[in-house]
């Protein structure tokens, strides 16, 4: 089992940035692999970025590509994710989330087996 508690979220203006920090505990984080998730009101829940368990592989939204970065730090068991230049589009709560198994697609929503509570970005005009 993992638990994963998410935090750092807010309320900011747009072109700001902010760093969101995913805990976990249960289980060693470096053997899981992390992903990060949003939902922003009235829409589904969407990828926003992975990193692999090893930290070697990372992918992001097109969407987000080059205004954020994932990243882990296996000693503390957090994984972070660093974003700047926040726009509007980019309110939604966002969800942490951890899978062990090894092959996986880690885009997909479903591969995951464990998820954080949410914490709320809000980015205003």
């Amino acid at each position: 089992q993992v638990q994963l508690v998410e935090s750092g979220g807010g309320l900011v203006q747009a072109g700001a940035s902010l760093r969101l920090s995913c805990a976990a505990s249960g289980r060693t984080l470096g053997s899981v692999s992390m992903g990060w998730f949003r939902q922003a009101p009235g829409k589904e829940r969407e990828f926003v970025a992975t990193v692999s368990w090893t930290g070697g592989s990372t992918y992001y939204a097109d969407s987000v590509k080059g205004r954020f970065t994932i990243s882990r730090d296996n000693g503390k068991n957090t994984v972070y994710l660093q974003m700047n230049s926040l726009k509007p589009e980019d309110t939604a709560v966002y969800y942490c989330a951890a899978v062990s198994r090894r092959g996986v697609n880690l885009i997909r929503e479903a591969s995951y087996d464990y998820w954080g509570q949410g914490t709320q970005v809000t980015v205003s005009s």
